[in-house]
């Protein structure tokens, strides 16, 4: 009884005699150093302790009889760390002892991508469901070895989410989900992101990013399309058919000109852009060689005429230069007879402009573009091709002639005015005709062209200067309005009693221009010795005072007969302006001469009075002795130079 109470005294005796702790197991996170000392080591008098050789390296230190961590722990390096303590009396190891430290794993490290862009080239009939990038190639790294990455893919290219996805929030391999197109999106990109914690506003929580790239690459997928095209969806075309028409009996020189265009296909799929060859592959003209098709332009031409009107039916085929895919489509080619065709102007009045001066050969410009030159161009409505055989020549006037589509001067131009002339078109093949008018504006400077303005003057500098000249000009018809109140206010209160009605002033060219052709109908022959005026048409009288030089007559021709109008009472409808005399019926409209030759001519419209009017212009006629019934005329008559002046009553209109 008294050895087992000895006991605990023994062993406290022993204990006494060896090296010891109090603690052998420690957790520290990573990233972490303790700045106080692991734990306190007893060590007996008369020993001493060290740290042994199967102590983790560098991570500890003893400092007296005090253990520290002498290193800053990492669990992607260390997971634990050991401190072996050996307690000696001289060279005798009297204890050793073990002191672990646990590293604990914290989130400090982000993931990351082995590459910062991808690109990848996907072929456009790739299937739907495969994996376009396999996951390996696209996972993320992540030092912190017991994290859990999550993946996301965000569209940059705009529509593209639909068309790629990822296989799963953990899984990072691309899948596609939707049919490729070519020629809808040719190339994709997309953002990767990785994050390293299931919710993204833990803390702390990494983030990483790359680029993916996806190019589109072209499959034959489509055959050539001849066009122009009616699409139903971007992926089908439904083909052109072409058509045309050719005269009998004549051999066309160049290639048929074809609604609605020449013969043309191209490669369905664009970004391979296979060339394409043309062949006829049966029909008549396959048969018996009438027409032929070049290889490479699909331009078709005629080896022989035809004698009779016919159809020919012609299935045109279009192959890849692979011969991998091909297309057809139909021509259809009308042999019709074109004796009864007859081209046709768009215009039926051409405005032109010249500069007084110019010599021979020189181009008149088209008022509309005054830096353009003016071309008259007709065309053949039912034979196409035809139109580069019209030909063109001025028939009534010999200042100017057309050169091929543009019309020139024949003489040096040295009289300014408004000079008109008649082009005629000429089908050689066809014998068809058309005419038109040009009127021809003869300045002595070439007008500007609208919306042109002096780079000298500023529009500041123009306002302010049509300011001032508003102001003079107000200021003249003041003086104007006094003047006429004190030198004819009294008459004028006497005419003030009746109002008339108001008259035309004159004619529009443009409100003439009719759907129907001018009626160019000749008038007879001018009598030996006298010059035929040159007389425009009947939109045009307004600007006949100008005269106009006469043109020689070539002969079994009068190009330069005057013109004639419509009117119902004269003999087959059709009754000269001209006149020797001024006639006193209501509305008639003529060109009245002077009896000497060289006398100015004037155009008078004689309009017809009201009912309300007669016997005012009965009184007018009492007073004016040289009326228009009169039949009084002089060389000198004209506006302030004789009778004449006085025959322009209230109801004429002098132009």
């Amino acid at each position: 009884m008294g050895a087992w109470a000895l006991l605990p005294l023994l062993l406290a005796v022993a204990q006494a005699q060896v090296c010891s702790v109090n603690k052998t197991i420690f957790e520290v996170e990573e990233n972490t150093m303790p700045s106080e000392p692991l734990v306190d080591i007893f060590v007996p008098t008369g020993q001493d302790v060290t740290l042994g050789s199967s102590s983790t390296r560098f991570a500890f230190r003893l400092q007296g009889n005090q253990l520290f961590l002498n290193v800053t722990p990492d669990y992607e390096e260390n997971t634990m760390l050991l401190a072996h303590l050996e307690c000696r009396r001289g060279d005798t190891v009297v204890t050793q002892l073990r002191v672990f430290v646990t590293v604990l794993d914290v989130n400090d490290n982000p993931p990351v991508f082995p590459f910062a862009v991808k690109v990848e080239r996907v072929p456009e009939d790739a299937k739907v469901n495969t994996i376009v990038i396999s996951e390996t190639e696209l996972k993320a790294q992540d030092r912190d070895k017991d994290d859990i990455l999550f993946y996301t893919l965000q569209e940059v290219t705009p529509g593209a989410r639909n068309v790629f996805s990822l296989v799963g929030a953990n899984r990072p391999a691309l899948r596609l989900d939707q049919p490729l197109d070519f020629d809808r999106c040719r190339n994709m990109a997309f953002q990767l992101v990785v994050r390293d914690t299931r919710d993204e506003n833990a803390v702390p929580s990494h983030t990483a990013t790359a680029t993916l790239v996806l190019e589109v690459q072209p499959a034959d997928l489509r055959p050539p399309w001849f066009l122009p095209c009616i699409y139903s969806d971007p992926r089908v075309c439904i083909h052109a058919q072409y058509h045309g028409a050719v005269p009998t009996g004549h051999k066309l020189p160049g290639p048929l000109i074809l609604q609605p265009g020449p013969i043309y296909a191209i490669d369905g799929d664009r970004g391979i852009n296979q060339r394409i060859i043309y062949s006829i592959m049966r029909g008549q003209a396959g048969e018996d060689g009438t027409f032929v098709i070049n290889a490479d332009s699909g331009n078709l031409t005629m080896t022989r005429s035809i004698p009779s009107p016919k159809t020919f039916l012609l299935l045109v085929k279009g192959e890849q230069e692979d011969r991998g895919r091909y297309t057809l489509t139909q021509v259809t080619v009308a042999a019709r007879d074109a004796s009864g065709s007859l081209p046709r102007f768009p215009e039926s009045l051409y405005l032109g402009t010249a500069a007084l001066g110019s010599g021979v050969g020189v181009a008149v410009q088209d008022a509309a573009a005054p830096s353009q030159p003016l071309r008259i161009r007709a065309q053949d409505p039912e034979f196409p091709d035809l139109n580069s055989a019209i030909t063109y020549r001025i028939t009534n006037n010999s200042d100017f002639r057309m050169n091929g589509e543009t019309v020139v001067t024949a003489t040096r131009l040295a009289q300014a005015g408004v000079f008109y002339a008649e082009v005629e078109a000429n089908n050689t093949v066809t014998s068809g005709t058309a005419t038109t008018v040009v009127q021809i504006q003869v300045s002595e400077q070439e007008p500007t062209p609208t919306g042109a303005e002096d780079p000298r003057f500023s529009a500041a500098e123009m306002g302010a200067l049509g300011g001032v000249l508003a102001a003079l000009l107000l200021l003249a018809l003041i003086a104007l309005g006094i003047l006429v109140h004190k030198h004819y206010g009294a008459r004028l209160k006497c005419c003030s009693g009746k109002a008339r009605e108001p008259q035309p002033s004159g004619f529009d060219n443009k409100a003439f221009q009719a759907d129907q052709e001018v009626n160019w109908a000749p008038a007879p022959s001018p009598s030996p010795g006298r010059t035929p005026a040159k007389v425009p048409p009947e939109p045009a009288l307004r600007t006949l005072a100008q005269p106009t030089p006469p043109a020689p007559e070539s002969p079994g021709r009068v190009p330069e007969s005057p013109a004639a109008v419509r009117d119902e009472e004269g003999p087959a409808g059709v009754k000269s302006i001209l006149t020797k005399e001024r006639r006193p019926e209501g509305g008639y409209k003529a060109v009245w001469f002077g009896e000497s030759i060289g006398a100015e001519a004037d155009v008078v419209i004689l309009n017809e009075p009201t009912a309300g009017e007669d016997e005012d212009e009965d009184a007018d006629s009492a007073n004016n002795s040289g009326s228009e019934g009169s039949g009084v005329e002089g060389e000198d008559a004209g506006p302030g130079r004789g009778p004449h002046d006085d025959a322009l009553g209230a109801d004429s209109t002098y132009i």
